[in-house]
């Protein structure tokens, strides 16, 4: 009796058995470590970056005394250089025009009406770089 209701149940389960559905699986991965979004690149730059602990041999030490000292000295004449600039433009004294070349930049300025355009060229490579300054005109 008990072989005739398994040969029984099997038969009935074969013959109301449909056919089988499914779907593609797609595996979407979150962890930026993984690949995930490609805006996350940023978060695997830093984690390599983290964990590099190599050093370039040929590299400079930038952090010795004559080094910091040159580049304090550097910073002061050009932080005068651009006081010079400054009061040659807006100074009690303003100029319609000038020139000033140092080093491998030549800046020029010119004064208009409502603006002053700053022009810094780099000698050695002719980059350009503009600079329009409003001019704001009391009137009384």
């Amino acid at each position: 009796m008990l072989r005739i209701a398994a040969v029984t149940l099997a038969l009935a389960s074969a013959t109301i058995a449909g056919p089988a559905l499914a779907q593609d699986l797609v595996h979407q991965p979150i962890s930026p470590t993984f690949g995930g979004n490609p805006f996350n690149s940023a978060h695997i730059l830093g984690t390599a970056n983290a964990q590099n602990n190599t050093t370039n041999p040929d590299a400079v030490d930038r952090n010795d005394q004559s080094s910091i000292f040159a580049r304090q000295l550097e910073s002061r004449l050009l932080s005068a250089l651009s006081s010079q600039i400054v009061d040659a433009i807006f100074g009690d004294n303003p100029q319609e025009q000038g020139t000033i070349t140092f080093g491998g930049q030549t800046i020029e300025f010119f004064r208009g009406l409502d603006e002053v355009t700053l022009v810094i060229r780099n000698d050695d490579t002719g980059e350009e770089t503009r600079i329009v300054i409003p001019l704001f005109i009391e009137v009384n």
